[in-house]
């Protein structure tokens, strides 16, 4: 097994005590809302917080079925989050798991950084480049796109 890591941001027009809200804590409300890939959110195990598994499920739009992961960390206070993707169709056949530190912090136009770091966990001697991290990159920026632009229409989520 080997352990890749890869860092980037992505830039979003919602403030950042908004967006963590939104992906991290009420992810099953707007997430579904927000975007045509993502069907809903549940929580298979726990109350939503620290140790708790959730489940995503994709829409019909998507090539992915589902996805579960477990939430690791939650820092209300600093907007801070470690998940790890453990089981679903969005891990591929070389891949056994990936985890995600995620902080949002606020930039001077209003909006927010999200900076995440992702470890990536891949079975036998499969090396992963970064060019294959690239497509999930693009993902997340969509995602977090939709999740931004879905706020600043309703004002009221998540406020």
């Amino acid at each position: 097994m080997g352990i890749f890591k890869f860092f980037y941001e992505i830039k979003a027009n919602a403030s950042h005590k908004r967006m963590f809200k939104a992906v991290m804590i009420d992810n099953a409300d707007v997430l579904p809302k927000a975007s045509p890939f993502i069907k809903s959110i549940e929580t298979v195990q726990g109350d939503g917080g620290v140790g708790s598994i959730k489940q995503t499920n994709y829409g019909d739009e998507s090539k992915y079925k589902y996805m579960k992961y477990r939430i690791d960390h939650l820092d209300h206070e600093n907007c801070a989050s470690k998940l790890t993707l453990f089981e679903g169709d969005v891990l591929g056949d070389n891949i056994e798991s990936i985890s995600y530190d995620v902080k949002f912090e606020d930039s001077k136009d209003g909006g927010c950084v999200v900076k995440f770091t992702s470890e990536y966990n891949t079975k036998g001697d499969f090396v992963l480049k970064e060019v294959d991290v690239n497509v999930g990159k693009e993902q997340s920026f969509v995602l977090y796109k939709a999740y931004a632009d879905y706020l600043n229409a309703n004002p009221h989520v998540c406020a």
